[in-house]
């Protein structure tokens, strides 16, 4: 028999080295390849910045029959603020429900999604499939049903009755995401906290949850955006204006006094919606994309 020869590292090398030096690129080369992706991705920037771009500027230009006749200024943000209750009541409103919101749907979806990715129950895989089935019930038919059982419980007209309707609607992707997150995380963390004697419970707050935490911010944007962007549920449940959402009020501020629209403090209202969205996302960014992509590979 013949004996065969161990390759060395140095020989590994060698072959290796002619296909590393194949796979690179000659900075012209890099330059044709990378000049259609710095197109198309500051084309779709554009089609995406532009409008908010507009808004904002139109926000404090000059435009006739506006508050903001004559220059630049802040005066339709002015007539924003003053508006009926004025926009720090509906700005308290908004926040009130987003904030309580992100809580109901961290809480729900933390004890949930680590129920469904650590435990094994009977009819575990068909309850998970009943809750992703809400995403396939239309949103606003059930608003009406809703509204009558939040009447019966005496949470009707209820900045805390559309916060727990809006988390209902949130649970089942922040249901998903935290189990894709805590099945990501090696059972092995559990084992160990429990040998060092930790209780399930301890485990999870000690260990679990802070290996999860870019699912959690995940989640908790998400609850966060849509409740504080959300027009359907506040309109259907909320019937006093001091109680309205900034959204809701932006939509009544367009119709005054015979049917004339005041763009301008329109223009001012998205732009306030839409800043505390961007500030948000810029600051947790990062957070945000590694959460999406926890599920991708399981340790």
């Amino acid at each position: 028999m013949t004996a065969q020869t161990v390759p060395t590292a140095t020989d590994v090398l060698r072959v290796a080295e002619p296909r590393r030096r194949a796979g690179r690129r000659s900075p012209a080369a890099r330059i044709v390849f990378g000049v259609p992706y710095w197109v198309l991705t500051t084309a779709l920037a554009i089609i995406f910045l532009y409008p908010l771009i507009w808004t904002a500027v139109s926000s404090v230009g000059p435009r006739p029959g506006t508050s903001q006749v004559d220059g630049w200024g802040f005066g339709n943000y002015v007539a924003l603020a003053n508006y009926q209750a004025g926009i720090w009541v509906y700005l308290g409103n908004s926040a009130f429900v987003a904030l309580l919101t992100v809580l109901l749907t961290l809480v729900v979806s933390t004890f949930g999604g680590y129920a469904f990715a650590r435990f094994s129950f009977p009819g575990k895989n068909l309850l998970f499939l009943t809750v992703l089935a809400i995403l396939m019930v239309p949103y606003a038919t059930l608003l009406i049903p809703l509204y009558v059982i939040l009447n019966m419980v005496g949470l009707s007209n209820s900045l805390v009755g559309v916060a727990i309707v809006l988390t209902m609607f949130q649970l089942p992707f922040s249901m998903f995401m935290m189990r894709i997150s805590f099945e990501s995380i090696p059972r092995e963390l559990d084992e160990a906290a429990m040998v060092d004697g930790a209780t399930t419970f301890g485990a999870l707050r000690r260990v679990l949850i802070p290996a999860v935490k870019p699912g959690l911010i995940t989640v908790g944007m998400f609850a966060f955006l849509a409740a504080w962007n959300d027009f359907m549920a506040p309109l259907i449940l909320i019937t006093d204006t001091n109680r309205m959402t900034l959204p809701l009020a932006v939509a009544n501020l367009r119709v005054q006094v015979q049917g004339v629209i005041d763009y301008g403090a329109t223009e001012a209202g998205v732009v306030v919606l839409a800043l505390p969205c961007i500030l948000l996302f810029l600051i947790l960014q990062r957070h945000y994309v590694r959460g999406f992509m926890s599920g991708a590979f399981k340790g």
